[in-house]
């Protein structure tokens, strides 16, 4: 057999292959049916929700340790911040010690002790305006009515020169930290004697103007 001729009959025999296997794709898509069609949608709806499912897992994944990482940042500010809650106010308490030292350094070199009274008196000034700017306030007793929200009476002194239920005498003071109360003002309380005398059970007696 000649070269040409090999080569003739190979051309003739890949032709015959493409058709056997054009006609073999067209049997097989005459032989298919709706079911089979059916089948292959739903397998390929499957894999893309597999896919999708991957994908939101994934997502979750990333979104659990992130959230576990800001649980885990938060703890470790919130225990910061209550360890050094108070670091401003002693960082403000800091000059009062300062001047309350320096007060009693000038007190021991000697003098009639008007130094220290000064140097007590600027410290306590000190501290107070310290308090102030963190929220402390004095509460106001002495001239006021009693207010049970505010003070503590210790004690009930009858008197002619005060109206009954106010507050004469102050024995320590009270403060608010922004309107919370931290401490009453211990106080004593004018009354009237009849008020006093009621209190006791008793009524008041006028003198008979005919009584030795």
């Amino acid at each position: 057999m000649s070269e040409e001729t090999k080569k003739i009959h190979e051309a003739n025999s890949a032709d015959g292959n493409t058709e056997e296997r054009t006609a073999n794709e067209s049997q097989s898509s005459e032989n298919s049916t709706p079911e089979d069609s059916e089948v292959k949608k739903l397998r390929q709806e499957l894999d893309a929700k597999r896919e999708e499912a991957k994908g939101n897992y994934d997502r979750f994944v990333r979104q659990a340790a992130e959230l576990e990482n800001f649980k885990k940042r938060a703890a470790r500010e919130k225990d910061e911040a209550v360890r050094f809650a108070n670091e401003n106010l002693i960082r403000d308490l800091l000059p009062v010690i300062d001047n309350l030292e320096r007060a009693v350094s000038h007190a021991q070199g000697g003098g009639n002790g008007k130094p220290l009274v000064e140097g007590v008196e600027m410290v306590l000034k000190g501290l107070l305006d310290v308090l102030a700017r963190h929220g402390v306030e004095q509460i106001s007793a002495v001239g006021q009515s009693f207010d049970p929200g505010k003070h503590e009476a210790m004690a009930q002194v009858e008197s002619d020169k005060h109206a009954p239920n106010t507050v004469i005498e102050e024995h320590h003071k009270g403060y608010l930290l922004k309107d919370r109360l931290l401490r009453p003002a211990l106080v004593t309380v004018a009354m009237s004697l009849k008020t006093r005398e009621k209190k006791n059970g008793g009524t008041e007696v006028e003198n008979d103007p005919t009584d030795d």
